[in-house]
């Protein structure tokens, strides 16, 4: 008799009992109705398809018209989007699925035709290589356009801002979100501040380790006093490079950060791995020193196949995996899984903006045979 994978183990997560560690990663998929980015029927339709997920985290929601970055992501600021978002909610626990929303501001990766015409905010006006997902008015067509050198938010936009994660973090509460998960990584906003090259203030949210870390702290706390620690997690991504965000002293950065969070009992700690071809390694060295740091839930992503992830929760290094793009190809990611079936392909086109197709219409295991016999039995038929 076969030993069960270790991901098919439950565990609990943020004071939820969980069924195994099979989490669905936060997939940016521009499908919010306009104008306003509100939440709707489609996306209650996606997120409760993949319920079977121990964790849903939603992609990410703007915590302000200031944190957008991309045509179409949903905000989390309105009466109009937590209504939205509340169709989410309720759709998913309706389907017995457990759901986070991810908190957003991207600084410095937007554009000024998002902002009527004024820069992105960042850390610092430090100039930077990087791109983001724009829909042309004119022709509705999407594309990857380059963004623009930021300006630098005083002390008071600061507070603004970690006044509008509070507020949207009660807001996904009010819309029935388990918890949620602030966005940390990827070369967003707090991750601007945490990186010497992309943060070169000389006041007390830049230079030394200690005052880069500032905004990361003053937003969890804000959160965490608005909703409890117990329901407020982070996103973090220790090896990035890409976006202009090479960093010397990030890992040690990080390691600080993650005491911190400890400290605070915060729900989870999401750490992303670079998942391109020529990214820096997730070393062994690091995930002990993580571990060491935090004693609560890790969830780690980042190109996982079923190997890999039983591999890193049986050494410890994480207690639950994420995954992405398989997910939205297979709905019923965790029973394929399980269960050794074929993995449908992502229909990369659609990822961004669109309709249901390449979004909602991804089918079951189930109704993927089912689709076989119906079409093998027409050409039977046919031939006759």
């Amino acid at each position: 008799m076969s030993t069960p994978s270790i991901l098919f183990t439950s565990t609990n997560v943020a004071g939820l009992e969980v069924p195994h560690r099979v989490v669905m990663a936060p997939m940016t998929r521009a499908r919010s109705t306009q104008p306003g980015d509100i939440p709707n029927a489609m996306n209650a339709r996606y997120y409760a398809q993949r319920a079977s997920a121990a964790l849903i985290v939603t992609e990410a929601a703007q915590i302000s018209p200031q944190g957008k970055g991309y045509s179409f992501t949903p905000g989390i600021y309105s009466p109009e989007q937590v209504a939205g978002w509340r169709l989410v909610t309720k759709a998913v626990h309706a389907a017995g699925g457990r759901i986070f929303l991810q908190l957003w501001h991207v600084g410095r990766m937007s554009h000024p035709d998002f902002h009527d015409g004024e820069l992105p905010v960042a850390p610092s006006a430090v100039p930077f290589e990087g791109n983001i997902w724009k829909v042309d008015p004119a022709t509705g067509a999407g594309a990857m356009v380059d963004c623009l050198p930021p300006r630098e938010l005083t002390i008071d936009e600061i507070k603004d801002v970690i006044a509008d994660y509070r507020r949207g973090a009660r807001h996904a509460i009010d819309a029935g979100f388990d918890g949620v998960e602030i966005h940390g990584a990827n070369g967003y906003l707090i991750d601007q501040f945490l990186r010497t090259n992309s943060n070169t203030r000389t006041d007390e949210y830049g230079g030394s380790r200690e005052n880069r870390l500032r905004f990361l702290k003053e937003v969890v706390d804000a959160v965490a006093d608005e909703v409890g620690a117990g329901r407020t997690a982070i996103r973090l991504a220790p090896f990035l490079t890409a976006r202009g965000m090479v960093c010397p002293d990030i890992l040690p950065t990080i390691l600080k950060a993650t005491e911190y969070l400890q400290s605070r009992g915060a729900a989870y700690l999401h750490l992303v791995e670079a998942d391109w071809d020529d990214a820096p390694q997730f070393t062994e060295e690091f995930r002990q020193a993580i571990r060491a740091r935090f004693t609560r839930p890790i969830i780690v992503a980042g190109n996982y196949d079923k190997a890999r992830a039983e591999w890193v929760v049986s050494k410890g290094y994480a207690d639950l995996v994420a995954f992405g793009r398989p997910f939205v190809a297979n709905p019923d990611l965790p029973r394929r899984l399980a269960e050794g079936l074929p993995l449908a392909m992502l229909d990369s086109k659609a990822l961004y903006g669109g309709s249901e197709s390449g979004y909602s219409d991804y089918p079951n295991w189930n109704d993927t045979r089912r689709a076989g016999v119906v079409k093998e039995a027409a050409r039977l038929d046919a031939s006759a």
